[in-house]
Order: structure tokens, then sequence, then C-alpha cells
């Protein structure tokens, strides 16, 4: 059964834009893009350096801001319905939020080499992996 909304995360590398073009070119359906701004505190490597509101906070939004943009832009064909959708939190937590939130029943998202210790990170990365086992749809990872 073909699903009836799909979520894309988009993170601004090049296998989460493929990602939007493989879940465009192969579900007719209704498209969620989401970018997760990551936010900025102390548990960050930078967390002691940058101030709560400092400019590379807002900095980061505004990226995340045209990057949705971009791809609402890309995908506004005909009437297909596109929700392009910023957050702020964990990226994978803030997926799988997304996915109960907000009726997901495909997640299409890319795959990043991660550590090498670890195979199933090495060959999806951290938030793929966790996407992967956690949610509770069909998930594509697009390499």
């Amino acid at each position: 059964m073909p699903p009836s909304h799909v979520l894309v995360p988009l993170d601004g590398s090049p296998l989460a834009d493929d990602a939007l073009a493989h879940a465009l070119e192969t579900f007719d359906c209704g498209v969620t893009v989401l970018n997760v701004v990551t936010p900025i505190d102390a548990s960050m490597s930078e967390g002691g350096v940058l101030e709560p509101g400092d400019e590379r906070e807002s900095e980061a939004r505004e990226r995340a801001e045209r990057l949705v943009k971009q791809a609402r832009d890309r995908t506004a064909e005909g009437d297909r319905r596109v929700e392009a959708v910023v957050e702020t939190g964990d990226p994978a937590e803030t997926i799988l939020k997304a996915v109960g939130e907000r009726g997901v029943d495909h997640v299409v998202m890319g795959g990043h080499g991660g550590d090498r210790s670890d195979l199933g990170r090495r060959l999806l990365g951290t938030v793929a992996t966790t996407v992967v086992g956690e949610a509770p749809v069909t998930v594509t990872v697009v390499r």
C-alpha cells in the first residue's frame, strides 16, 4: 500500500537532497519537509563559548528556513500538498516525534557514514540508525 504522507528530513547534505528527489519521484502523496536546528547548549563542544541567543543560533535557524524554503519551492508542482517545517531539538528525537504528530506513514532520509567502530552507524549514520530502529513506520534510507 503506498504511503499517504511522507516525511523528508533535510540537513543541507547532498544525500538529504537525494532523499527528497527520491520521495518526489517515487510517491504521489503529501510531503512534509523537516529541518531540525540543534540547539547550542552546554552539552555541546562550543557550549562554553556561545551564549543563549548567540548569532550562530539565529544563523542556524535562518539556514534551516532557507533549506526548507528551497525544498518547498522545488516541490511546488501541481496540487501536491507540501508542508515545510523547522523544529529545534535533537534530530532523531524530533524526526520520530514528527512521525507521530503529523500522521506520517513513511520516512525518506539520507544516510551518512559515522563512527567506524559500529557497523550500523558507519553504514547509515547516527540519526538514520536511530530513526530506522525506532520509527513505527517504514523508513527508506537513501545512500
